[in-house]
């Protein structure tokens, strides 16, 4: 199978290291099966094509892409510019490609759709997605149930459906929460890789991101050990299933 390539996006180590195990498991993958690239260290490999890969997976970071651009961190606009350089082809070809968290920022700001801080904003916790009547018909959500729990913590939120876009998922804490654009490109507000004792680790490392107040950090923790978050780790699976190419 040709490898997936998983962008990353945490400058934290520990938090990165996590998540990439977390892809790992949740999709079904080994690391022979993958192109691991963490964009605060290295860039994309000049010579990696898209030809060349299955599918592409971006994960989650404390940025924003709605933040002001003088505001953000050198690292930060570094993350931003790379994982931004390649939507253009990723789209223009439909190519496989699955946005979590930041993911659906990045999409949807490339769309010319609206990503800001005005509404939809998730506080760290779980919330309950929804199907659309699109999404109970979309491959990657076969085999989930019409509501489940996902983990969420986002600073920012599409405010509107981007042009070209299908709404496949919501909930009550913000509507957008899937959304595919074309058949093949894909991005999720809630975070499908993370189960409870993957978010707990987040929140003891992002206590002092502006998430939450710190003093907050072991009450959320024992939130999040609470939760049964099972289904969106399908959504991962499902992916790697459809796309995965020799």
């Amino acid at each position: 199978m040709k490898p997936f390539l998983i962008l990353q996006l945490r400058p934290e180590t520990e938090a990165s290291d996590d998540e990439y195990d977390a892809f790992l498991d949740k999709g079904g993958l080994t690391r022979d099966q993958t192109v691991r690239v963490r964009l605060d260290r290295e860039a994309i490999p000049p010579d990696l094509r898209l030809d060349d890969l299955s599918g592409v997976i971006v994960g989650g970071g404390p940025g924003c892409v709605s933040d002001p651009w003088e505001a953000k961190s050198p690292v930060e606009r570094t993350i931003e510019q790379a994982v931004m350089g390649i939507m253009p082809e990723i789209c223009a070809r439909d190519f496989p490609f699955l946005g979590c968290c930041y993911g659906i920022g990045i999409l949807a700001h490339h769309l010319g759709g609206e990503v800001s801080k005005a509404r939809y904003g998730e506080e760290v916790g779980a919330t309950t997605c929804t199907m659309t009547p699109q999404g109970g018909r979309d491959p990657l959500l076969a085999g989930l149930p019409a509501h489940f729990r996902a983990f969420v913590g986002h600073k920012e939120a599409v405010q509107a459906l981007p042009r070209g876009c299908v709404h496949l998922l919501e909930s009550p804490t913000c509507p957008f929460q899937m959304i595919r654009h074309g058949r093949n490109v894909y991005a999720t507000q809630f975070h499908p890789e993370a189960d409870s004792a993957g978010f707990a680790l987040r929140i003891r490392i992002y206590r002092h991101r502006g998430y939450f107040a710190p003093e907050d950090a072991d009450r959320l923790i024992a939130m999040c050990e609470s939760e049964n978050v099972e289904s969106p780790r399908h959504i991962l699976r499902n992916f790697v299933k459809r796309f995965g190419r020799d």
